[in-house]
């Protein structure tokens, strides 16, 4: 769709919530409305385009899209000619009920469904019509679609979609369906393609990244992958998310060692440290597997970060079973944790199951979680004061302070570092890469006050080049900030 000379350019604003597959989804939706002819709303304005990239596991997703789409009913009615698209995992699962539950919506698309988008927005402006496609399965992998990324300097890249495991707390796999994997070559293709582009870190993207390979019988794929990543010249930072600790290998522990532009960080969701609770979860490890994989990567990569996901008050969890997660917190010694607080999502297994756990209790046990986890980050970022981290500056993190300009972006570690602007050397844009000593810690980030050297990079150059205004996606697509506490 071009806009003729008559007809004024419209315009479009993508909100997305959930992980990072939706975050990569929603670059793929800004780059088809813009080669579509739509360009990005400026900050403040109405967009003739608003779509909801949704997501069906975070707490109240539902609750929270009608309350928005209810808002948006006056804005609506005073901006004629606006329309309203639904896509992601709660389009997926609840499909017209959208359209039942809120008639202001124009358009309903699915996870497997990304390219449809521009034609069903034509097709519901010409018929003056709500569209609804919901595909079962995925056709193409959205790799193939064009994408709008906001930072020059990294970007996601998709290994696989869909997820095999049944894991009773989570409805990710009856919504974006069995794993389906991208040839390695498609995927290096792509890497190169990015690097030439001035991309300097990628994170290799997929629902359980590290069972890549399932699908064409190759159970080293994912190392493979990642040795083959690391002759790509020019790249310098290599990613992964997130992995399942059943699926994660010796040859994967080998492959990061032994790969230099592999970063020392891994993301190994743990969930609960209770053997009973894992086998209630259908998480098929157990305690022991799971600290062990931690002995293991530490002992081939001493300084890697180690970052979880951890629920609290799963059905069925007794104090007992609570203490065994907080003994595994204590001797992970964890670099950062998203902890939560275990709810019930309709049409999982686990929202059903007896001895559901009271509130209070949760929220108590939660609490003292944070607590202990926050205090051995606390420590795990103090022991870093006086040693030399090289910070990749990013976009969107900001400044530290205003009286103290400081400049901020993400170590090897993908911890989070403020780095300070030093008048002897060049000011850091995004994408360039400081040289800095760690002066001051604290338990979400880190200081360097001692700058050693600005290494002015391409993606930099790039940053410097007049922007189209943001997506207003409400998610930044630098490399996601792991913070213990987060609910």
């Amino acid at each position: 769709m071009t806009a003729s000379p008559l007809e004024a350019v419209r315009t479009y604003e993508v909100r997305t919530y959930g992980c990072q597959m939706n975050v990569h989804d929603s670059e793929r939706l800004s780059g088809m409305l813009e080669q579509a002819g739509y360009l990005p709303v400026a900050e403040g304005d109405n967009p003739d385009v608003l779509v909801f990239n949704t997501c069906a596991v975070r707490e109240n997703a539902d609750n929270k899209l009608y309350g928005n789409l209810s808002h948006l009913v006056p804005v609506k009615a005073r901006h004629p000619g606006m329309q309203i698209a639904v896509g992601g995992c709660l389009a997926q699962k609840d499909q017209a009920e959208i359209l039942r539950r809120a008639p202001n919506v124009d358009v309903v698309f699915g996870t497997h469904n990304l390219g449809s988008l521009p034609v069903l927005l034509e097709r519901a402006r010409i018929e003056h019509e709500a569209q609804v496609e919901i595909r079962d399965s995925l056709v193409d992998f959205p790799s193939v679609l064009p994408a709008k990324r906001e930072a020059a300097y990294a970007a996601w890249v998709s290994v696989s979609v869909g997820c095999n495991n049944s894991c009773t707390y989570c409805i990710v796999p009856s919504l974006r369906g069995g794993e389906r994997d991208r040839r390695p070559g498609d995927i290096l293709a792509e890497v190169g393609m990015l690097v030439q582009q001035g991309v300097l870190e990628i994170t290799l993207l997929g629902q359980n990244v590290n069972a890549y390979g399932v699908e064409f019988g190759d159970r080293q794929a994912f190392s493979r992958l990642l040795r083959a990543c690391g002759t790509v010249e020019g790249l310098e930072r290599v990613r992964f998310t997130s992995p399942h600790p059943h699926d994660f290998t010796d040859d994967v522990i080998a492959a990061m060692a032994e790969t230099d532009n592999v970063m020392p960080q891994l993301h190994m969701p743990l969930q609960s440290g209770s053997d009973a609770i894992l086998r209630a979860m259908r998480r098929s490890y157990r305690q022991d597997r799971y600290l062990g994989l931690l002995d293991k990567v530490r002992a081939a990569i001493p300084d890697a970060a180690i970052t979880t996901d951890i629920i609290v008050g799963f059905p069925g969890e007794t104090e007992e079973d609570f203490e065994q997660t907080m003994h595994v917190v204590r001797e992970a010694r964890f670099a950062g944790a998203y902890t939560f607080i275990y709810s019930p999502r309709p049409g999982t297994p686990a929202a059903t199951m007896p001895d559901q756990v009271p509130y209070d209790v949760k929220h108590a046990r939660y609490r003292r979680l944070v607590d202990v986890a926050n205090a051995i980050v606390w420590e795990e970022n103090t022991a870093r004061i006086g040693s030399t981290v090289e910070v990749l500056v990013a976009l969107g993190e900001g400044r530290k302070d205003a009286a103290r300009d400081r400049v901020s972006g993400r170590g090897p570690d993908n911890r989070l570092v403020h780095v300070a602007i030093d008048p002897s050397h060049p000011l850091p844009r995004p994408g360039d890469v400081v040289t800095a000593e760690i002066t001051q810690a604290a338990p979400y980030h880190l200081i360097a006050d001692r700058v050693l050297h600005v290494r002015r990079t391409r993606a930099g150059d790039a940053s410097e080049v007049p922007a189209a205004p943001a997506t207003g996606s409400g998610v930044s697509l630098g490399m996601p900030a792991i913070r213990v506490g987060s609910a």
